[in-house]
């Protein structure tokens, strides 16, 4: 098991450099192709597709397989980055950041589906553990390292460098799990699929979970395109700075990846939902205030221990409502969360321009805290019964 893990792992890391990749070089490229900042930010929302594209990758996978899915994805991924790096104009990119966020949500999503599988439920939150560990330092190194890649040589290397990475996991990948058994396969006809999801959105526990990720996407990763925006306006005009800002949120997910068995014996899950839902609202309301950067990314890794303590305790909760037609429940789980995620950066877009930031982040960080008691008690609820 520990050898497919890995694999698994690499996968998915090679697929999440590409998610934060963006967000610290948003002012370059808007310089590049003389468009406004708010504009380029859209690339963010681009990256939605990510979850739009679950409702057809979750049967897909359920259909032909998880690790075949998963490789097809990364064939994808990589032809598109070569691309980007290439893109003449701002909206030939953002197209195929559409592309590329489509191909990325064939990793984490099947991936996870693909441990559920083998890995029984009283181990799983720990194992999904690594696998979050391997997804954040993905969107730890891509954030970190495209803003250096933009300071020493081009905002564009960044995608040369990922079209790289990517081909290596798909030959990793072709070669590793070919031979990996699988669970049962579904017909993938229209009437089979919407049969299935009919059943899985019956469940009021499915339908908890889909609401609570929409809404952490909605008012929390809006923020992530403005960082450097932020910190520009503040006077720190490095996209390295912001790199290592945006960074600080993925080690506060490995924060919580690494001491997930210490989080679950001192909180228990409810209270561990609850707490993370505070923290990433202190994290907020410390940004609002616009302080050095340095306290800025503390901020970060507060938002991000709390995020994944929320977000990652209810991945345990989707794994197992509909264990024979997983990959589906786990897809539209990540289309709910990358809905409310593809949403936000447009609204805090019109908070910022008409609000301003201080008001438009203590907003979002009040949210945060409700729907992290809330979703706590709803879901405990729901379990019991």
């Amino acid at each position: 098991m520990n050898r497919t893990l890995n694999i698994l792992c690499f996968l998915v890391f090679s697929s999440a450099l590409s998610a934060r990749a963006i967000d610290p070089v948003v002012p370059r490229i808007a310089e590049d192709f003389g468009i406004l900042p708010t504009t380029a930010a859209l690339l963010a929302a681009a990256y939605a597709a990510y979850g739009v594209a679950q409702p057809v990758l979750g049967p897909m996978a359920d259909t032909f397989g998880k690790s075949r899915t998963m490789v097809v994805c990364l064939l994808v991924l990589t032809v598109v980055s070569f691309l980007c790096a290439v893109a003449t104009s701002f909206w030939l990119l953002f197209v195929l950041r559409i592309v590329a966020g489509a191909a990325c949500g064939g990793s984490f999503p099947v991936g996870m589906a693909l441990i559920s599988d083998f890995v029984p439920l009283e181990r799983r939150q720990v194992v999904i553990g690594r696998l979050l560990t391997a997804t954040i330092s993905g969107n730890l190194l891509g954030a970190a390292a495209s803003g250096v890649v933009a300071d020493t040589i081009h905002w564009r290397g960044i995608f040369v460098i990922l079209g790289a990475i990517s081909f290596a996991a798909l030959v990793i990948g072709h070669f590793g799990l070919r031979h990996l058994p699988e669970g049962e396969r579904h017909p993938l006809d229209v009437r089979s699929v919407l049969a299935r999801n009919r059943a899985i959105f019956a469940l009021s526990t499915a339908r908890i979970c889909y609401m609570t990720v929409a809404l952490e996407g909605l008012f929390l990763f809006g923020i992530f395109p403005y960082a450097a925006v932020i910190l520009l306006k503040g006077g720190e005009p490095r996209a390295s700075i912001a790199g290592l800002v945006v960074a600080a949120f993925a080690v506060g997910g490995m924060i919580y990846a690494i001491s997930v068995k210490k989080l679950l014996r001192w909180f228990g899950q409810k209270q561990i939902m609850s707490a993370g839902g505070v923290f990433v609202a202190i994290g907020l309301f410390v940004v609002a205030g616009g302080p050095p950067w340095p306290v800025q990314a503390a901020a970060f890794a507060a938002m991000g221990l709390g995020f994944y303590m929320l977000h990652a305790s209810i991945q345990v909760y989707v794994t197992e409502f509909a264990p024979a037609t997983r990959s589906s429940a786990v897809a539209f789980h990540t289309f709910s969360f990358f809905i409310g995620g593809g949403i936000s950066p447009v609204l805090y877009g019109v908070g910022f321009d008409r609000l301003g930031a201080p008001a438009t982040l203590a907003i979002a960080g009040v949210a945060m805290a409700i729907i992290g008691v809330v979703s706590a008690q709803l879901l405990v609820k729901a379990k019991v019964a």
